[in-house]
């Protein structure tokens, strides 16, 4: 019988060792995997059933691309594009007619995506964390949204980013970025400025809606902006200022006169369920002719995080609306002159979220400043005086601030501006560099007509561009890196 040899001391530590790593193993890897695939099966987001919709875009002239009523061309350097029929009918000739724009627009948003978080399993988590939390937000939207999405997320094919997301799942939640981004403490949204002229204030007694869309999520959103001109069933034609692939809108003007912008705010708690703001926008622009009709129609909408939305018709009624989750709509009315920014002022004035956007954004300065300018404005001011408060770049008093501040109206943040005539139907819109370049006049109620054609031959009718584009001030500016000053 020989004697056993003894265990060798080293060999406990190395056993230990391997259990340790065993359960790294599983804790780092098998449970997060089996967590990532129950969240893929738990939390995914499936399309309504939808009519078929067939056709392709086609460049029948050179610059002009058709599919059936639809047809998208460049104004300028801003996109135009009308879109008629149902909801599945618009979803698939948005998809078919700007493929290539909408591919571009999603790609900046995952380069930045990865930018901003470089480290590829921690994307991972924060995807899966979000289909978590969003995984009903669909349900706050309208039956015709999600079937123009469906049409949309069917007709956008090839589609490359489908191992990201499927596609309606992923075009659902671009649908809610909007509100989405407006729940984060640094919002890329508080920072717009609006205001309205009515009551001689504005040219030949004409009622004008003025605005300065900042949003900084990528150039593209800039140079590649929209003008959609939408005939939907049933619906009031509308425009819409945005970017490709976006079903709603942000600033907008119906055929009625009827015109409107959302503004970021911050008040209560934001909800993971509800109509996105967007949706609710381009609801008003399809089924109200007047200010007082879109302020019923909001009374009863849910939505899932604070904002404004400023409103002006055709007879000159203004109002601002503040919403919040959970709260009754607040209603500011004004006539004349009536300026925006970014802090709520009715009930929801003293919200702690609402105090943090006064202390620490600049929709304080900025509002002073537009309160001076506009105090400043004389009689039926031009459409030009009128461009020319949304670029100013002056502190209060007209001291003069740095290029790119962001107490300035304009700190050349904006990826797009707007100058709407409610009494005219006429949209003057920006080109870019933000608000640098020219405005293009668009005849809204002459595009939205029925019957409506486009031709080679119609003029481009345009205002100047700031003189600071071609100056060696902006050059240098440029080359700098372009330096944004004046956070709070």
């Amino acid at each position: 019988m020989t004697e056993e040899s003894p265990k060798k001391p080293a060999q406990r530590p190395r056993a230990r060792w391997k259990r340790r790593l065993l359960v790294a193993f599983v804790l780092l890897v098998v449970v997060p995997t089996l967590a990532h695939v129950g969240i893929l099966a738990g939390t995914r987001i499936e399309p309504p059933a939808i009519a078929a919709t067939t056709g392709d875009a086609a460049e029948t002239r050179p610059g002009l691309r058709v599919l059936g009523p639809a047809y998208a061309r460049k104004r300028g350097a801003i996109l135009e594009v009308h879109l008629a029929g149902t909801p599945e009918q618009i979803g698939h000739q948005h998809a078919r007619l700007l493929y290539r724009e909408m591919v571009e627009n999603e790609g900046t948003l995952y380069d930045q995506f990865s930018h901003y978080v470089p480290v590829p399993p921690l994307r991972w988590l924060l995807v899966d964390l979000s289909r978590l939390e969003f995984r009903h937000v669909d349900q706050g939207m309208q039956d015709e949204r999600r079937r123009e999405i469906a049409a949309q997320a069917r007709a956008f094919s090839p589609d490359p980013y489908d191992g990201f997301l499927s596609t309606y799942h992923r075009f659902v939640f671009l649908h809610s970025l909007y509100d989405i981004a407006l729940s984060f403490e640094h919002s890329p949204l508080i920072g717009c400025t609006s205001f309205a002229l009515g009551d001689g204030a504005f040219e030949d007694g004409h009622t004008v809606l003025a605005r300065n869309f900042d949003f900084e999520a990528g150039s593209i959103f800039d140079t590649g902006k929209a003008v959609f001109l939408v005939r939907e069933e049933g619906r009031i034609p509308y425009a819409s200022v945005a970017w490709p692939g976006l079903i709603g809108a942000v600033s907008g003007m119906n055929a009625e006169g009827l015109a409107l912008v959302v503004h970021g705010a911050r008040a209560r708690e934001p909800r993971n369920v509800g109509e996105p703001v967007v949706h609710t926008t381009r609801d008003l622009l399809g089924r109200a002719r007047t200010t007082a009709e879109a302020i019923d129609l909001l009374r009863d909408r849910s939505p899932m995080v604070s904002h404004m939305i400023m409103l002006t018709d055709a007879k000159g009624d203004v109002a601002i609306v503040e919403r919040a989750p959970g709260e009754p709509i607040h209603v500011r009315r004004g006539r004349g002159k009536v300026p925006l920014t970014n802090h709520l002022e009715g009930p929801l004035a003293g919200d702690p979220a609402n105090k943090r956007v006064e202390a620490s954004t600049s929709t304080h300065p900025r509002r002073e400043r537009l309160d001076e300018l506009l105090q400043n404005l004389p009689p039926a001011a031009s459409v030009e005086r009128v461009m020319g408060v949304l670029r100013d770049k002056k502190g209060l008093g007209g001291v003069d601030l740095p290029i790119g501040h962001r107490r300035a109206l304009d700190a050349l943040i904006a990826t797009h501006a707007v100058v709407m005539d409610t009494t005219a139907r006429v949209l003057w819109v920006s080109e870019g560099p933000h608000l640098l370049g020219r405005f293009v006049r668009f005849d809204v109620a002459r595009l939205l007509e029925s019957g409506y054609e486009p031709k080679d031959d119609e003029p481009l009718v345009t205002a100047p561009e700031d003189p600071l584009y071609r100056s060696p001030a902006y050059e240098a500016w440029e080359k700098a890196g372009k330096p944004h000053h004046g956070e709070l």
